[in-house]
């Protein structure tokens, strides 16, 4: 029997608001899982700079536990090992409050914050050592050296790296399906555990994933030349 491609079969009614439902929470989850990543990223790379020996070697630890461990092994780790130690009253306001997004955005902004903190760190490595003792004479702090001569700079110069941290951050979100959260890969499933279009369900979630990732690129190629730093 021949098979019939019928893609509007995914995309009707309740289907399609499972999509776009999938796609919202999949946009939410890579912006607040990016956050997290840049903030704790730029203050690990920070201090690894400034903190003397045995916070270098902590830092370090940090970004090989999170390279090195399966992004999924991570999820699982927070949802059913993490959780498991909060108290009581924690983990019923975590499960009120849809503890498999809170989750998953924890465990993917900390691991990608390791692979941020090691890009912004060859940011900071490539500025000259001069730039930091000329705001240092000038009466700045270390901190503040950092924030307002660094690292402007440094995260320009990281530009490139970052963009395709971002995008392999927003392909990673898919791994929160295992936990149950209702994103994008999750909504396709559903849809062809209904239908029983496998390719059709697939086909969606796959240039859906495709064009933001192409999106991500081309935005952060935008800002690279744009806030690129001239002879560089």
């Amino acid at each position: 029997m021949k098979y019939h491609f019928d893609l509007a079969a995914v995309l009707h009614g309740e289907y399609g608001a499972l999509f776009l439902k999938g796609i919202k929470l999949t946009l939410l989850l890579t912006g607040e899982a990016w956050v997290l990543a840049m903030v704790i990223g730029i203050f690990l790379a920070v201090i690894r700079l400034g903190g003397g020996v045995v916070v270098e070697k902590i830092v370090a630890t940090y970004v090989a536990y999170h390279q090195n461990v399966p992004m999924l092994v991570q999820i699982l780790l927070w949802y059913f090992g993490i959780a498991s130690l909060l108290p009581a009253f924690v983990q019923s306001w975590v499960n009120d409050h849809n503890g498999e997004f809170l989750y998953s955005v924890i465990a993917i902004g900390l691991c990608m914050a390791a692979y941020v903190s090691e890009d912004i760190r060859s940011g900071l490595r490539a500025i000259h050592y001069g730039q930091q003792e000329a705001a240092r004479s000038l009466g700045l702090s270390y901190f503040k050296t950092m924030r307002h001569v660094v690292l402007p700079q440094a995260i320009r110069v990281a530009t490139p790296p970052l963009i395709n941290h971002s995008v392999l951050l927003f392909k990673n979100t898919s791994l929160a399906m295992a936990i149950g959260a209702a994103e994008l890969s999750y909504a396709s499933r559903e849809v062809e555990n209904h239908t029983f279009r496998t390719f059709e369900s697939y086909l969606v979630a796959t240039l859906v994933y495709l064009t933001i990732s192409l999106c991500i690129m081309g935005a952060g190629a935008v800002a690279a030349r744009k806030y690129r730093i001239v002879g560089r």
